[in-house]
């Protein structure tokens, strides 16, 4: 910006709505999000989880993506060539459901337009909520760089998949068979393992009879989902089962269907449970399933892909899966086959996406062989060269998913996504695969798409340019750090590794950072049917940008839930309003002062020091934390640092310098106001984008934006240990003044008298020469400081470290309030000391503790026994 706006009169309120669009707007019109420019710089590189294009972006995106910002604002700033990568995904299941509820509502069907003209519509509608989230990323502050843009199915990544695809195809890790899979009969699709979220539900136990076909008998088993009985081809018992061995090999007469199938002897059965008998249906569960293929059983499908019962399912052919089960129950009740039915709780698998009770059915598919990727991945983590997750548990939580991985479904019966690349010869029954379209009648392409997740798998490179080598592949692969939900680790994040580790024989990131959900209040999980969640504009709208980044940020530990208050999001607006206020003031009186003026090279006051030495602290711990991706611990610091030490303490001693005639000091503590007041700012930046870049505009400076501004970096020079025992001394003393005056009713507007005695020479010297500072911030009508003085008769007093604090208000004691509320003051002491003295006794505390700490528990028992000694002498004198 100009110089001519860095001396402008800042606003007598902060407007974040007018500076929110106005700094964005100047951010992307000067380009500074974008990568490349520092080529000499070492890189960090961030790729943005991609959002679905389903629909606004809600509160637990803007957690990720504030967070992702913090880190990437501190690189840049810190000298890096810094990329984020923005992009969204296709989202197949959930964008094509979406858009055919959209035609629906329209009184039409995919299949009314057919394949071409519903993928236009939902291209269409992928532009749109793009365009959407683009903006939302925008209000939210992102610093993503846009030239580098990426969705999952443009026409790079559409060639990075295929060139995935075939390879492991090749290699055998691709393959197409037919198994038991899991089902959504309402978007009548595949789904994988983890697509199927699993609920408690309170369901049955239904217990059939089979009537052996020699008229012999009969043999019990028990289901949750009779309707499946139609497809039986065998009943299983364990083959030492001494209950069973005589009729292994017979023949049992499926009731209803009637049917001959036989008693089979399979280890897989346990002699323990139930009946020891077990139902086969191999077209409806995948033990079943395994069953049938060691014993050759026919494979019975009894539904259609909606779940409605097939031809298989005689006299119930038609019906809907849940109403067949109601009807057949009733037929098995009456017919005497279903003796028994008990109430039953158990895990029932639903569609993640459509809600849908999901159906393991028999179906032929595109699998990944996962076990030999995982390999390398398993590999890699146990010899220390994975990845590193924060926290360190997600590890455990990773490891054993990969260890036990199975194979992957990636074929979907979608029409939105990645098409897969195979074709199927209709003369000869051959499958060719290809990264390039192939032409011919006889040839046609497998109508299925692939998984969404296969393409987000490959996203770390492949929105960098893989398979080409391209300057950014090379430049800014691997990704330094990903951000993402602990509910992801399998859907994604290690999908990523073994991809990565295949196709590019590196780790695709150095670090997860793994956060935790936004949840409401209560602790619940936000939802639509629950109607809790928050929308992350209409916060902005009302408290600004900056006040629910900061919120989100700060509220958040390592791969904990997040509980969303709007009391939060209020402090952290009055956060912004008090930076905004002390920097106004700072303003107030820097008149004609430049950047060229600013120099704390030149003899400063205990307060100068004291902030400065303050501010060198919160650089380091605010640096060293970020690091750590400990971003509430950072919050804490850094709102410490401002709320207390800069605005109620160091702004409130400059005032007598600024309002003095001592030219020099003022000089000097503008100098300091200024310098302060910038470092602070960057700081506080990555959190609070906007209101900093406004701030700092109006403060001198030089550069561009403080998105550009160097990162502040500890410096020796500022340490200054003796101003802070100064400091330390001064505040106690008027916060001990401010305690008294409050606890007796008397108002800063009414001075005091004050009599300090100080317990050693140097602690004399300090009160002397920061007397003006006790007198403005005490309201003394008269101060008296030595080491000789007599404690005057019925006076009220306190102790603070080094010195003892006399009121003699003379008219307002009440001699019996003031020795009562000595006794409470010396309880507390007690307490301090008893604690303290059981922990020094502790053998178990001494032997382990660092003797730094030792001594600093015996340091704080002895002061607070000083303490006590000088209570307990001041009650004395009140009652002699």
């Amino acid at each position: 910006m100009s110089e001519a706006e860095t001396n402008m009169e800042m606003a007598k309120t902060y407007d974040p709505k007018a500076a929110e669009q106005k700094w964005y707007n100047y951010w992307m019109d000067g380009k500074y999000f974008e990568a490349g420019k520092r080529p000499d710089a070492e890189t960090y590189t961030i790729v943005i989880p991609p959002p679905n294009v389903t629909g606004n972006l809600h509160i637990g995106h803007a957690l990720d993506f504030t967070l992702q910002d913090i880190l990437i604002r501190t690189k840049r700033m810190q000298g890096f060539d810094t990329l984020w990568l923005p992009g969204t995904d296709h989202a197949g299941i959930a964008t094509q459901t979406r858009v055919e509820q959209q035609l629906r509502e329209q009184g039409t069907t995919r299949h009314d337009l057919g394949r071409a003209a519903f993928l236009e519509q939902v291209w269409d509608w992928k532009e749109m909520y793009a365009n959407t989230i683009r903006s939302q990323w925008a209000k939210m502050g992102l610093s993503l760089d846009y030239s580098r843009e990426r969705f999952t199915l443009d026409e790079g990544l559409s060639k990075a998949v295929r060139e995935v695809f075939v390879k492991l195809y090749k290699k055998g890790l691709i393959y197409r068979g037919k198994k038991i899979i899991n089902w959504d009969p309402a978007a009548r699709t595949a789904l994988s393992d983890i697509e199927v979220e699993h609920k408690e539900v309170n369901g049955h136990l239904y217990h059939l009879q089979y009537p052996l076909a020699d008229g012999s008998g009969y043999i019990t088993v028990a289901t949750t989902r009779p309707e499946t009985m139609l497809g039986d081809t065998a009943v299983a018992v364990h083959p030492e089962d001494e209950r069973y061995k005589a009729l292994i090999g017979k023949m049992i007469i499926l009731p209803v269907i009637g049917r001959e199938i036989p008693i089979i002897a399979d280890e897989y059965v346990e002699k323990e449970f139930g009946s020891g008998a077990v139902k086969i249906t191999p077209a409806h569960d995948p033990n079943d399933f395994e069953v049938g293929e060691r014993h050759q059983l026919p494979q019975i499908t009894v539904m259609d892909e909606s779940g409605v019962m097939n031809e298989h399912a005689g006299p119930y052919e038609g019906l809907d899966r849940f109403v067949c089960r109601k009807q057949l129950v009733a037929d098995l009740q009456a017919s005497g086959v279903c003796t028994q039915i008990e109430d039953h709780v158990h895990q029932v698998g639903h569609s993640e996406r459509s809600g849908a009770v999901v159906e393991p059915y028999l179906s032929t598919q595109w699998f990944v062989a996962m076990k030999p990727l995982a390999e390398a991945a398993i590999e890699a983590q146990k010899a220390g060269k994975g990845v590193r997750f924060l926290p360190d548990r997600f590890e455990k939580t990773y490891m054993n998913w990969i260890e036990n991985v199975r194979d992957w479904c990636i074929s979907r019966q979608l029409w939105w996504g990645h098409r897969i690349p195979a074709w199927y010869d209709e003369n000869t029954g051959e499958i060719h695969v290809s990264q390039d379209d192939l032409q011919g009648d006889h040839l046609h392409q497998d109508v299925d798409v692939l998984d969404t997740w296969f393409s987000s798998a490959l996203w770390p490179f492949s929105t960098l340019g893989w398979p080409e080598e391209t300057e950014d592949v090379k430049r800014f692969y691997p990704v330094d750090v990903l951000v993402t939900g602990y509910d992801i680790i399998y859907f994604w994040v290690a999908r990523m590794i073994f991809t990565a580790l295949e196709f590019t024989d590196q780790m695709p990131f150095k670090d997860v950072y793994m956060h935790g959900l936004v949840r409401d209040r209560e602790g619940q999980k936000m939802s639509k049917s629950l109607g809790n969640g928050v929308d992350p504009l209409e916060v902005i709208d009302q408290y600004g940008a900056d006040a629910m980044r900061f919120m989100l940020s700060t509220g958040s530990t390592p791969g904990q839930d997040l509980r969303y208050r709007t009391e939060r999001v209020e402090q952290a607006r009055n956060f912004a309003n008090k930076i905004w206020n002390a920097s106004r003031f700072a303003m107030m009186n820097l008149e004609g002062f430049t950047i060229e003026d600013v120099n704390i090279d030149v003899p400063l006051g205990t307060a100068d020091r004291w902030i400065l030495h303050r501010l060198n602290e919160t650089v380091r711990d605010v640096t060293r934390l970020i690091d750590s991706y400990e971003f509430g611990e950072t919050g804490r610091v850094l709102y410490n640092f401002i709320w207390d030490d800069l605005c109620d303490w160091y702004i409130e001693f400059a005032k007598l310098n600024l309002n003095g005639s001592d030219i020099a000091a003022k000089r000097a503590t503008q100098s300091v106001l200024v310098y302060v007041l910038d470092r602070t700012q960057r700081l506080i930046h990555p959190f609070m984008p906007f209101i900093s870049e406004e701030i700092w505009q109006h403060l001198p400076h030089e550069g561009e934006t403080i998105m550009l501004a160097e990162w502040p970096v500890y410096e020796q020079k500022l340490e200054a240990d003796d101003a802070v025992k100064q400091m330390n001394l001064l505040m106690d003393t008027i916060r001990a003044v401010r305690n008294i005056r409050a606890e007796m009713n008397v108002p800063m507007s009414r001075k005091i008298e004050l009599l300090i005695k100080a317990a050693s020479e140097e602690t004399l010297q300090i009160l002397l020469q920061n007397k003006p500072f006790i007198e403005r911030f005490c309201a003394t009508s008269q101060l008296e400081i030595g080491i000789e003085l007599a404690a005057p008769e019925k006076a009220m007093s306190a102790i603070v470290t080094g010195a003892e604090l006399y009121f003699p208000l003379a008219g307002l004691i009440d001699v019996d309030q003031e020795i009562a509320r000595l006794d409470k003051e010396k309880k507390t002491l007690d307490g301090e000391v008893e604690r303290i003295e059981k922990k020094l006794a502790n053998e178990g505390f001494v032997a382990k503790a660092p003797e730094k700490v030792i001594e600093e528990e015996r340091r704080k028992m002895a002061e607070y026994a000083e303490k006590r000694a000088k209570v307990l002498q001041r009650i004395a004198e009140l009652r002699s």
